[in-house]
């Protein structure tokens, strides 16, 4: 599983116990899961991300904080129910993970459906690579490992984990249905190099980059330091560009939907990266306004001043218009 924004990097060799002591609490509640009917893990979920909101203050201030800033005509209690709801879908994430751990393929796939996968179809029948792009919204993991037995294994990019036996468990869950992941250190030739191979890779837009390579987009009327990945390589290799996500059903099931490709711009238009950064973000903003309790509130996302001089967003990125999104939503 990628890794909770705003996590600070901590050596491995510093908590060998503790390592130890947080794997075999994971393996443990790895083996109540299987053992549960999900409507049951459906309320652990909840209870686990409960307790997460109760216990963790920092977190708990920096995701009220954000969401009163992005619906500022939310009274404090609804903001609060949003922030709490975030933490609760985090809880029934991460259980469903593990759930998913003790599937075959087959039993996994039969917890899906999928909308909108003639854009996938249309962009690998062009015989180029195909970018996929999301954020830390829904069931994030679970749409990796549908979208890679429904189509094609992915390439993706992730930071590891903190805990060297809990980073070797979620690898191995992702591995299993062929996703290669790689680490930061020399992501952009990797991805480069599986996009021309007509490779398919994945990246997520909704983390602070503190990169000289950074655009400044916004995201609910806020200045954002976002990855210029995504469009850099999109504009290099000319690949579709498709919004992904995956959202929970009734029964314990999940809808992937993916959306349309963003139009790209111009590669030759002076500010085209951070236009079609923009796009990206535009997309994601679309489904954190209409499910915010899905969405990880409990990140550091603006940490860019408020300051910023406006002039610095082209004045076609500022916000979502006709034309500029084809989200089919």
């Amino acid at each position: 599983m990628s890794e909770l924004p705003g996590t600070q990097v901590v050596s491995r060799r510093c908590h060998p116990i503790r390592h130890r002591l947080e794997y075999l609490a994971v393996l443990a509640v790895r083996a109540t899961v299987r053992m549960l009917p999900w409507s049951w893990n459906m309320r652990a979920g909840d209870a686990m991300g409960w307790l997460f909101y109760r216990l963790d203050r920092r977190r708990r201030a920096t995701s009220f904080a954000n969401v009163r800033a992005a619906f500022p005509l939310r009274s404090d209690n609804e903001c609060r129910a949003t922030a709490q709801g975030a933490f609760m879908n985090l809880g029934r994430h991460v259980l469903d993970l593990l759930r998913f751990d003790a599937m075959s393929v087959e039993q996994m796939m039969g917890f899906f459906e999928f909308e909108g996968e003639e854009h996938v179809e249309q962009a690998r029948a062009s015989g180029l690579g195909v970018m996929y792009c999301g954020g830390h919204f829904g069931f994030w993991e679970l749409q990796i490992l549908a979208h890679a037995v429904r189509h094609e294994p992915i390439i993706m990019v992730a930071r590891t984990l903190d805990n060297p036996f809990i980073e070797a468990m979620i690898e191995r869950l992702r591995t299993r249905v062929g996703t290669c992941v790689i680490p930061r250190q020399g992501a952009a030739r990797a991805l480069l190099r599986g996009l021309r191979s007509q490779r398919s890779v994945a990246m997520m837009i909704d983390q602070h980059l503190h990169a000289r390579s950074a655009v400044i987009v916004e995201f609910f009327d806020r200045p954002a330091a976002t990855t210029s990945a995504v469009a850099s390589l999109a504009l290099r290799t000319g690949v579709s560009v498709i919004p992904v996500f995956a959202l929970p059903l009734p029964g314990g099931r999940y809808r992937m939907i993916y959306e349309a490709p963003v139009v790209l711009p111009d590669p030759q238009q002076p500010d085209a990266v951070a236009v079609l950064t923009q796009r990206c973000t535009d997309v994601l903003e679309i489904y954190v306004r209409r499910y915010p309790e899905h969405w990880l509130w409990m990140h550091r996302r603006w940490r860019v001043a408020d300051t910023v001089d406006s002039s610095q967003l082209s004045s076609e990125t500022a916000r979502p218009s006709a034309g500029v999104l084809e989200t089919g939503a």
